[in-house]
């Protein structure tokens, strides 16, 4: 673990980035060039502590996990965040198919987003980013372990995760989740991470083996859903994908009709996000 470089490198990639560059607000005293430490742990959600440690080259050697989270804190480009493994110890981790290194530019637009319950996907169905009013819609989907990770495996393993959803959603989610783990074992073969997590599937969901028999390949799907929220009622959203194909990964963003009800229990749910985003960082 190179100590200084590590330092250095840190250091220079936080005073190169701008408050309005990570959707943060530039306040009247700002002194400090770039970003603060501390506005850096809050967007890697880890201590002030442990990150100014890190940065002055105090701490231990990061975890994997913890890199990862600082590489999307400070906007790295897939080579920068390579080199920051390296410097960690970690050696240039592999470009796999499960990326959850996020592209700087799609951050950019996610912290445009901030008040819009937005979520960023890899292939195998796993959140790597969340804004704070999707966080509050669906609650944090990027801290679980393992098969976990996939929203295909929660969704028939888990039912709790099926909460937002009433039919005809359920069903058609159902189905739409299977179609898109079948198109990616298709593509990587019968020895990949999304083969294995249809195996595990077959084996403890029923109406996941159901489905998979179908071999439905592009399931019926609407742009507009009905969910019901615990806390603010029922919302009717319109679901805007789009597919970033370099990372291969895939933006949702749901947004309501201007003026309707949706639209301001959505309003709603941006300050219940901007509330718990204050309630995190305290």
């Amino acid at each position: 673990m190179e100590y200084a470089d590590l330092s250095d490198f840190l250091r220079k990639r936080r005073e190169a980035l701008q408050p309005e560059d990570v959707g943060m607000p530039r306040g009247r005293r700002r002194r400090t060039p770039g970003l603060r430490r501390e506005e850096v742990a809050s967007l890697a959600s880890m201590s002030t502590d442990y990150y100014s440690r890190l940065e002055g080259g105090r701490g231990p050697q990061p975890s994997v996990e913890m890199l990862g989270a600082i590489a999307r804190a400070l906007r790295l480009t897939l080579d920068e965040r390579d080199h920051l493994f390296v410097l960690a110890g970690h050696g240039t981790p592999p470009r796999t198919t499960r990326a959850c290194h996020v592209d700087p530019g799609m951050l950019r637009i996610m912290d445009r987003l901030h008040d819009t319950p937005a979520l960023l996907l890899n292939r195998c169905g796993e959140t790597v980013a969340q804004t704070p009013a999707h966080v509050a819609f669906a609650g944090e989907q990027t801290n679980y372990d393992g098969m976990e990770r996939s929203e295909a495996y929660r969704w028939f393993v888990h039912p709790e995760s099926r909460a937002l959803y009433r039919d005809p959603e359920l069903s058609k989610h159902s189905r739409l989740l299977v179609s898109m783990l079948r198109a990616v074992v298709t593509a990587d073969g019968p020895k990949s991470y999304a083969a294995s997590i249809a195996r595990t599937l077959q084996e403890l969901s029923p109406e996941f083996a159901a489905i998979w028999d179908t071999h439905e390949v592009v399931p019926p799907h609407s742009q507009t859903k009905r969910f019901q929220h615990p806390v603010v009622g029922e919302l009717e959203l319109y679901c805007e994908v789009i597919d970033n194909r370099d990372q291969q990964q895939t933006l949702i963003i749901f947004t309501a009709e201007p003026g309707s009800e949706s639209a301001e229990r959505l309003e709603l749910l941006a300050v219940l996000g901007s509330q718990q985003l204050l309630t995190a960082e305290n």
